[in-house]
């Protein structure tokens, strides 16, 4: 029984892969995004916060403070500008590092890939029918339990933590001012660390999470494979068109040499290659031209337009080609094959109707296709 063309089986390509990120289908994880921002803001408030600090005690400070010109020139409304003036940089700063790692984080889980395309307004987002699907399908139900498992888990950080800061806390409001002030800080900065690493926990494992989900998203039947490597190879259509473009392009180059060509050997398909002997011009034969591939296919077609003989020598041709360079004269070991051939040839210019004859390519000269020695190559 054949599988179904039509069942996603298979394994995404690398292709497929990279048209659903151009989509915007990319691997995201609001687990990340929130355990990302959650270590930037409390790393900050750790290294950084003393400055916050010194500012909102001096702002505090300098709103308890009052004298005789304070009160002739009362103005709530500039110590409170002056104060939220002082507290920008930092609050911002803050800001802008937790964004950052927000979307840093994202961009990474995501391949790089900023999708613009993300930005723009869906009707889906705003139908209520797909709003409902959302809020009572199979999908939120799974997205509930993860919530409540996630809450569970931070509950219990924050209940370990308040086990071991429990002297702490139940002396808040006992000393001075600025000693408390800087033991809760301590103690804040303290559990924004504990919760972070229950949340880069939970990302770690929503990672996989995520991967599998894309991974089965983007699955892909025999059918859409078949397609994708008809669309990258190109339809029959055009990759003849192409091999009729490269033996245009190889005919233009070749139409001198073949006009000189008394005879063309062959492989009879991958090589050609086209000859000549002439004593007033060398003592040997001469290799005129020489191509595998599309430039032997066009070497054949202008042997037929030309009626030169184009005789099928397998090791011969391969021989040639391999050890001769065009404009060059064959080698010495070479010459009793060639002469046979040429001997040939010329008794059917003559009109006679001899016997194709049969050569030995020396041991030492054979190759195979891709230009080994193939002492095992016949001729």
């Amino acid at each position: 029984m054949s599988e179904d063309a039509g069942e996603k089986t298979l394994a995404p390509t690398k292709k497929r892969k990279d048209d659903a990120a151009k989509k915007g289908d990319v691997l995201r994880s609001k687990d990340l995004s929130t355990a990302a921002a959650a270590l930037a803001g409390a790393a900050w408030l750790k290294f950084a916060g003393p400055w916050l600090f010194a500012i909102l005690s001096t702002g505090l400070t300098g709103g308890l403070d009052f004298d005789r010109a304070a009160i002739d020139d009362f103005a709530p409304g500039r110590l409170l500008i002056g104060a939220v003036l002082a507290v920008l940089p930092p609050v911002l700063l803050l800001g802008g590092l937790v964004l950052l790692a927000s979307v840093g984080s994202q961009l990474g889980f995501g391949e790089g890939r900023w999708v613009v395309g993300n930005l723009a307004p869906k009707g889906s987002r705003i139908n209520p029918m797909s709003g409902l699907k959302r809020m009572f399908g199979m999908q939120a139900l799974v997205e509930l339990g993860k919530s409540l498992l996630k809450a569970g888990l931070l509950g219990v950080i924050g209940w370990w933590w308040a086990r071991g800061h429990d002297d702490l806390l139940s002396h808040l409001g006992r000393a001075r001012l600025g000693g408390q002030l800087a033991a809760g800080w301590s103690a804040m900065t303290s559990l924004l660390f504990a919760l972070s690493a229950g949340l880069v926990l939970i990302a770690l494992i929503d990672f996989p999470i995520q991967w599998v989900r894309r991974f089965m998203r983007l699955k892909m039947s025999h059918q859409e494979m078949r397609d994708e490597n008809k669309e990258a190879e190109g339809s029959p259509e055009k990759k003849q068109a192409i091999r009729q473009r490269q033996r245009q392009l190889a005919r233009g180059g070749l139409a001198r040499a073949m006009n000189e060509a008394q005879f063309v050997i062959t492989n009879p398909t991958h090589f050609a290659v086209a000859m000549a002997y002439d004593p007033a011009r060398a003592s040997a034969p001469i290799v005129l031209a020489k191509g595998r591939g599309e430039k032997a296919l066009a070497m054949r077609e202008l042997a037929a337009e030309l009626a030169l003989p184009c005789l099928e020598y397998p090791a011969l041709a391969r021989s040639v080609y391999y050890t001769t360079r065009e404009s060059q004269v064959i080698r010495e070991e070479l010459y009793a094959a060639i002469a046979s051939v040429l001997a040939f040839v010329m008794a059917l210019k003559r009109g006679e109707a001899p016997k194709s004859p049969a050569v030995d390519v020396p041991t030492i000269l054979r190759f195979d296709a891709e230009g080994r020695l193939d002492p095992r190559a016949s001729a």
